[in-house]
């Protein structure tokens, strides 16, 4: 057990079984303190373990199918328990495994084409392996390197996405594995993996074998070994992905994750992220693979066929909408090969944006941007395509896009007719007896046509377009600036979240960083706010009761603070008491230059008058003490032999006349005694000139004007003071 006490704890049910002459290892795989006692490395119950005949049966567990009447806790509870036992990465049993080459011949055996691959048991299995593979790198790979069949058996159960993972730490395309191994890999790269994987999608009709083949593939160009790197950025490599792909006997899946392999090869964005990873994993034997030359060329070649796949005309299929009808649908497929072609564009490459201009690749994006009205998807990627086109700087890709596909004229156009086409021949139709929605890709217009504006100041040839278009000019006075106008988030009277304001952060850490306030100085303000109860003028007992008590006793953590900001951001910017400055809250105007508020409790009853009367300035709820005054007078007068009472809801003037102003109090006295400033009650009767401090009188308000109402008499008259 973990909690070992002596005279506390009670015996485990383990040890209880260690105990017995004679047990099975199922009575201790039917006990659930078993995982607890192997992470507390039981010493008794280790070595009964890491016997080879409990190991055998343990591995069996996890590679045989139980029999069909066998117990649930047979085919469910003892696999799971076995499994957990070696992922405890116990050294001695893992041991016991790597070093007996019948028990590895045993944990493989489930790969066996004659096996049954249950998904239950396949998960186990590869938990067990990657275990080894961790912990016992170099004799894992020692014995599949002695059984290669291990690495076709493999490819050949890629489907089970178990399996994958199998296959793709142990050839290296994981960023976690073998950090400290590599020479323990470098007879994979002698291998035929990489061929063995690619033709499974000549192989294979099931989508989820050929999204585990993409998926191990695009992990091999981030993270491999150089020489299983080298080979899949090869042209003779990207051809044969080409060539299952373009494969019309093949399902369109092939072509899909064919397409995710080679932007895998191209996306920077990806590469990008490679690297990060590879530098935060500390990785020595991964490189980020960049494309070469060659490889673009080799892809380049392709994109005829890819685009002949973008024509929309043959497809006769129907997909109903809850605005109208796509006939056909736009794809997977089609998506894919757009986001290729923006991929293409954001490499830099010459030759790609020369073959793309020449084959109408741009040109044929944006009449499906058109036409497909609803795609957000398919916009996102034209909106990539055209900024890479636009911001290259290069007169080739501008002037085809302005002048060849006669970009503002379509914006224009499509302005004009906001809402959906009811022409038959377009692929998307609206439903009929119904009105036309409004078209769904006006904002990625407004987006790109922004765009225009902006890149128009440092570029001539834009600018010059777009001058010479007099409509143009005629909607960017009277249409677009009025709609940014409109949409500006940060002009919005009714105020916005203030995330909108940092909307481009990556993460929230970095948006806390960045703030412009300091949090721990909030924090220490806003626990002396609530100390004095400046925010609780109506609920004066718990702003009262608070004086008393130590710094300690009133404390706000960051998170309270960051609760505060988020509800005072949104008021006004101009406010001179700003929250987010650390400047003094709590003194008065006349001394926020260098004196401090004073506490209450220090005040006396020489001063206390001041200060009300400074308080009566500022507080308007005054006039209505004074007003509840004169009410209780009018209606219970109060007799001389009553007891005293002063209301607590502010300061009030004397009945005599006088012009002295009395503390805030709210108390009921005993009666010959009155209440002076400050607080403090004098005895008339007492033979000295002793006080006493009275108790708490805002504490016992309630109480007190309870009695008050219950004892009150007509015959009793207010004395103040």
């Amino acid at each position: 057990m973990f909690w070992r006490m002596t005279g506390l704890s009670t015996a485990s049910p383990v040890d209880s079984i260690l105990d017995k002459e004679s047990f099975t290892l199922e009575e201790l795989l039917d006990e659930d303190d078993i995982i607890q006692e192997c992470k507390a490395l039981n010493t008794r119950l280790i070595n009964f373990l890491r016997d080879k005949a409990q190991v055998e049966k343990l591995l069996r567990y996890i590679v045989e199918e139980s029999p069909e009447d066998a117990e649930k806790k047979q085919s469910f509870k003892f696999p799971f328990i076995a499994c957990e036992i070696f992922t405890c990465e116990i050294d001695i049993i893992l041991r016991t495994l790597v070093e007996d080459e019948e028990l590895m011949d045993l944990l493989f055996s489930f790969l066996k084409p004659d096996h049954t691959h249950s998904a239950l048991l396949s998960g186990y299995f590869s938990k067990v392996v990657i275990c080894l593979m961790l912990r016992k790198s170099t004799p894992l790979m020692n014995y599949v390197q002695g059984h290669q069949e291990i690495i076709t058996q493999l490819v050949d159960l890629i489907g089970i996405t178990s399996m994958m993972e199998v296959l793709l730490r142990l050839i290296g395309a994981d960023e976690t594995m073998y950090t400290g191994s590599s020479e323990t890999m470098k007879w994979l790269e002698d291998t035929n993996v990489l061929d063995l994987i690619v033709d499974k999608f000549s192989s294979s009709e099931s989508p989820e074998v050929h999204a585990n083949a993409a998926e191990i593939l695009c992990a091999i160009t981030r993270y491999a070994p150089p020489a299983l790197a080298s080979k899949i950025s090869s042209p003779s490599f990207v051809g044969q992905l080409f060539h299952h792909a373009l494969e019309e006997s093949r399902p369109k899946s092939v072509l899909v994750h064919s397409l995710s392999v080679c932007i895998s090869l191209l996306d920077p964005k990806r590469l990008a992220s490679a690297s990060y990873q590879a530098y935060r994993s500390n990785l020595s034997h991964g490189t980020v693979v960049t494309a070469s030359p060659e490889t673009v060329d080799g892809m380049l070649s392709s994109l005829g066929d890819l685009l002949k796949l973008l024509e929309i005309s043959a497809d006769e299929s129907t997909l109903p909408t809850t605005y109208g009808h796509l006939q056909p649908p736009f794809g997977k497929h089609r998506l894919k090969i757009v986001e290729f072609i923006s991929v293409l564009l954001t490499i830099g490459s010459e030759s790609a944006e020369k073959e793309l201009v020449q084959q109408g690749a741009v040109k044929r994006v944006i009449d499906l941007f058109f036409e497909y009205a609803f795609n957000n998807f398919l916009h996102h990627h034209l909106e990539n395509i055209l900024v890479s086109c636009l911001e290259s700087n290069k007169s080739l890709l501008t002037d085809h896009v302005l002048v060849d596909c006669k970009l503002v004229d379509k914006i224009l156009n499509s302005e004009k007719n906001p809402t959906l086409s009811s022409d038959p021949s377009k692929p998307t139709i609206p439903t009929e007896g119904r009105a036309p929605p409004k078209i769904g890709n006006s904002g990625h217009m407004t987006r790109i046509a922004n765009k225009l504006v902006q890149l128009s100041n440092s570029n001539s040839t834009i600018q010059t377009h777009l001058q010479e278009n007099s409509e143009w000019s005629e909607w960017l006075t009277n249409v677009l600036l009025k709609r940014n106008e409109v949409e500006n988030v940060y002009q919005w009277a009714c105020g916005r979240p203030t995330s909108l304001h940092n909307a481009g952060r990556d993460s929230d850490e970095e948006d806390m960083r960045d703030r412009d306030y300091d949090v721990a100085a909030l924090a220490n303000n806003l626990s002396q706010a609530f100390r004095y109860g400046i925010y609780s003028n109506d609920d004066l007992e718990e702003g009262q009761g608070s004086l008393d008590r130590d710094d300690e006793d009133v404390y706000f953590d960051d998170e309270s603070a960051e609760v505060v900001i988020s509800s005072l951001r949104l008021s006004d910017d101009n406010d001179s008491s700003s929250l987010f400055t650390n400047s003094n809250w709590f003194a008065f105007e006349d001394d926020r230059g260098g004196s401090s508020l004073t506490s209450p409790s220090d005040n006396t009853a020489d001063d206390a008058p001041a200060k009300v009367e400074n308080e009566e300035q500022d507080n308007e709820e005054d006039t209505a003490d004074e007003v509840i005054l004169d009410q209780i007078d009018k209606v219970a007068p109060f007799s001389d032999d009553m007891e005293t009472i002063v209301l607590g809801n502010g300061p009030t003037k004397e009945a005599n006349g006088d012009d002295s102003i009395t503390p805030e109090v709210a108390s009921v006295e005993p009666e010959g005694k009155q209440v002076v400033p400050n607080g403090v009650l004098e005895n008339e009767t007492a033979k000295d000139d002793a006080t006493v401090t009275s108790p708490d009188p805002v504490s016992n308000k309630k109480e007190e004007v309870a009695d008050f109402e219950m004892e009150a008499s007509p015959k009793v008259e207010p004395q103040m003071g």
